[in-house]
């Protein structure tokens, strides 16, 4: 069974650093390897078309580049989505839309092996996780699930309000607010930097690093980071790559487009800005 670099991290105290793609083209990870500087890749499957075996190839490629590779899963499909992504290789989990203690729960069952004191509901596959036929309900398989890192989308107003609970679940690893959903969800949409959605975010950082797990951030800029380190924060999730391609695509054809036609270079239109984490 290939070693949780992840969980490594957080068991020793270390940073991580990870990035998000959309895409699921195996290169990108590979290219992001090449890079030497994450520890994991998250593929926010939660908004991207995927197949099975788009899958399957992720895990090689993480394993091609010794990377961890985390999946974003959503609501509703969270113990089919992370059966099938721990099976192709991810070691990590992120669930989104977390409520109650009920769905936290649910969460680490969704991960873990199904025997005694676990209260897991994963049995044996046959899937590359295991080398197919080679570790398949071993010693070794059960570990590894245990292994498997679980992070949590703190992002709706139940949540917030009953976040203690839900943070002493035990087996939840990581935690990422996210204002976005939770601006939307108090009827601020869009207000990511309003007031209260600034202290949901504060509180559950705090509130994380009071239980014991680990608070990770999401930046599109790493000049944002500052507040958070001060506060503690030590893993961070740097930049997406559809964000990254339409940045790139619009600045510089801007500038093409005004070489072209002989006039002044002319700023892009103000576009909004999601500076908030999804």
């Amino acid at each position: 069974m290939r070693p949780n670099h992840l969980r490594q991290k957080l068991n020793a105290g270390e940073p991580t650093i990870g990035t998000h793609i959309l895409s699921s083209w195996p290169t990108l990870v590979e290219l992001i390897g090449d890079a030497e500087n994450y520890d994991y890749v998250e593929f926010t499957a939660e908004y991207a078309p995927f197949t099975m075996h788009d899958l399957d190839n992720l895990g090689r490629a993480f394993e091609l580049k010794n990377l961890a590779g985390m999946i974003k899963v959503e609501q509703k499909q969270y113990a089919h989505q992370a059966m099938r992504a721990i099976g192709s290789g991810f070691q990590s989990v992120l669930f989104a839309d977390i409520r109650t203690v009920a769905d936290a729960e649910l969460c680490v069952a969704a991960v873990r092996a199904e025997t005694p004191g676990t209260g897991g509901r994963l049995g044996v596959g046959m899937r590359r996780d295991v080398g197919t036929v080679l570790e398949g309900g071993s010693p070794a398989y059960v570990d590894a699930l245990n292994e498997v890192v679980i992070a949590i989308m703190v992002e709706k107003r139940e949540c917030v309000e009953d976040l203690e609970a839900i943070l002493s679940i035990p087996g939840i690893d990581m935690v990422q607010f996210g204002s976005s959903d939770y601006s939307m969800s108090l009827g601020l949409t869009g207000q990511r930097s309003h007031p209260d959605v600034v202290k949901a975010e504060r509180k559950t950082i705090e509130t994380a690093l009071k239980l014991g797990k680990h608070p990770r951030v999401e930046l599109a800029d790493i000049s944002d980071a500052k507040p958070y380190l001060e506060m503690g924060v030590k893993h961070f999730c740097i930049g997406w790559d559809v964000r990254i391609l339409y940045n790139w695509w619009r600045t510089n054809g801007t500038g093409m487009r005004a070489m072209l036609t002989g006039e002044a270079a002319v700023a892009p239109a103000p576009q909004p800005v999601k500076t908030g984490t999804y």
